[in-house]
């Protein structure tokens, strides 16, 4: 029999991205992910903000040797201190999608469906610096290559370079930092500092 919160879960209404772009003006780096978790699952107003995803144990891991560096009090994260950070490394974040429909009702990029893509060249337009596009698994490289016309992705870990609105990218497929995806965190950490040493950041 199905429940309430299953039809709920299910219905197909159309969901808007809740953040703004994180655009500092100095970034040479795009990261996008596919879209933010319900928002049952925040444990802060910024990208990643679930517990559970490990994105900022991974950064963390990289740059102080610490996966717990910007965990905070009550399994939540140092937002003030992502930020400071991220700016100073002259990193934006955002994702690929403006609008989604949750198939169901979890993070799950298999069940997302993307409404409406975003707008990369309004992204791009906002940091003149950026030529490095990362996205950060599955579902945001496969929505990324369609908005740039790219037949061939990135393998994980790897990149492809194009052209797009006669600006030269590097283009970047990182594994998810879901602990959905199956490797271990200090894997993932290697692969995105490889990234990151090759784009000038470490």
């Amino acid at each position: 029999m199905e429940t309430k919160k299953n039809k709920t879960e299910i219905n197909g209404e159309t969901e808007k991205h809740p953040l703004q772009p994180f655009l500092p003006q100095n970034a040479t780096i795009l990261m996008l992910g596919s879209f933010p978790p319900p928002r049952a699952r925040w444990t802060m107003n910024f990208y990643y903000p679930n517990f559970q995803n490990d994105m900022w144990r991974i950064f963390g891991l990289i740059f102080f040797e610490d996966a717990d560096y910007f965990v905070a009090e009550n399994k939540t994260f140092d937002e003030s201190g992502i930020r400071s950070f991220l700016t100073e490394k002259g990193i934006a974040l955002y994702d690929t999608a403006t609008e989604v429909i949750r198939l169901r009702g979890n993070a799950s990029d298999n069940f997302l469906q993307t409404v409406k893509p975003t707008d990369i060249a309004a992204l791009l337009a906002e940091i003149p610096l950026c030529n490095t596009i990362v996205t950060t698994g599955q579902k945001a490289t496969d929505t990324l290559m369609a908005v740039l016309g790219v037949d061939t992705p990135p393998s994980v870990g790897g990149y492809i370079e194009t052209v797009y609105n006669n600006r030269r990218l590097r283009c970047y497929r990182m594994p998810s930092s879901s602990r959905a995806y199956p490797k271990p965190l200090k894997e993932k950490a290697a692969d995105y500092s490889a990234m990151l040493n090759s784009c000038g950041l470490m």
